[in-house]
């Protein structure tokens, strides 16, 4: 009979090893056909260490700890010595490795979701190995909104990928210098996630933003200078009257509601309303509507590790 669990706080116990994570999961999997879920499902793997090789990373690939296929991805741990690297060069030559197979193809694109994390996980060759909480944030990071919202806005063409990367990981690689991804080429987000009690800032970083989404977050000729501020300024109470501002073409923004005619309006929280017309694809407060693709709003199982996501 097997030994029956401890209670939590009934004794101290070892911390396990830290163990960073890398998940990815792929758009659109469940619009393919039934035919093409098995070759899909074992084509993301390849593509995913392939790009490792590419970014010099074959001693990751060759020592993943628990790794897993979730059907329409993978997920594995690694070295937390390897996060600098898996986030500068790795994830744009994922972005690359992925354009250049879906320029050759025939077959359906592949464009993927990504989140990077770390946390301390069982690793001890043992059945229960990478589960706990670190393993289930990384997949409702991979989940959220705002990584969903953004890899839907952005071009098929152009934009073959978009990473969510978490506080500890932003925090501790990125702000920590120990990484060639410099900070303002990440964006922060409030990652939530529809039906289930996780809320998170996180970071996004998008290796190849196709036009429509720099042209949106580009501000009009003409804006607001230092004069129209201060006429914008109430002299009485000294806060300033929110006032809409354009920030491209088609695209205004007037407090936490974007409406963008053509592109993607990212602007501050992506977590807020966001509204994306340009192509059948809106998502608005905690309801999605994709013109197509995966729209995730109950329970993901897996077999193998990590149980529910």
């Amino acid at each position: 009979m097997p030994a029956p669990l401890s209670a939590p706080y009934g004794e101290s116990r070892p911390l396990p090893p830290y163990r960073a994570l890398f998940a990815v999961d792929a758009k659109d999997f469940t619009g393919l056909p039934a035919a093409q879920h098995g070759p899909v499902s074992e084509l993301i793997p390849r593509l995913v260490d392939h790009a490792l090789e590419r970014a010099g990373l074959r001693q990751l690939r060759d020592t993943k700890r628990f790794p897993a296929n979730t059907g329409d991805g993978v997920v594995f741990g690694y070295d937390p010595a390897h996060l600098p690297f898996v986030l500068w060069p790795f994830l744009g030559v994922l972005d690359e490795v992925l354009g250049d197979y879906n320029r050759q193809s025939v077959g359906p694109r592949i464009r993927l979701r990504a989140s990077v994390h770390v946390g301390p996980l069982p690793d001890g060759d043992q059945p229960g190995d990478g589960n706990g909480t670190a393993r289930n944030d990384t997949h409702r990071l991979l989940d959220s909104r705002p990584v969903k919202a953004i890899l839907a806005a952005a071009s098929e063409e152009v934009t073959q990928l978009v990473a969510i990367v978490s506080e500890r990981v932003y925090e501790d690689v990125v702000l920590g210098a120990y990484t060639g991804l410099h900070p303002d080429r990440c964006v922060e987000v409030p990652a939530t996630v529809d039906g289930k009690s996780f809320a998170q800032r996180a970071w996004l970083y998008v290796p190849s933003p196709s036009g429509n989404l720099v042209q949106a977050g580009l501000r009009a000729p003409g804006a607001a200078g230092a004069e129209e501020e201060s006429a914008d300024e109430d002299s009485s109470s000294g806060v300033r009257e929110e006032q809409p501002a354009e920030v491209g073409p088609g695209t205004r923004y007037t407090g936490n509601s974007q409406q963008v005619g053509e592109g993607a309006a990212v602007m501050g929280s992506v977590g807020g309303d966001f509204t994306y017309t340009g192509r059948s694809t809106s998502y608005e407060g905690t309801n999605q509507h994709w013109g197509s693709g995966d729209n995730v709003t109950g329970d993901k199982r897996v077999d193998g590790h990590g149980g529910d996501r």
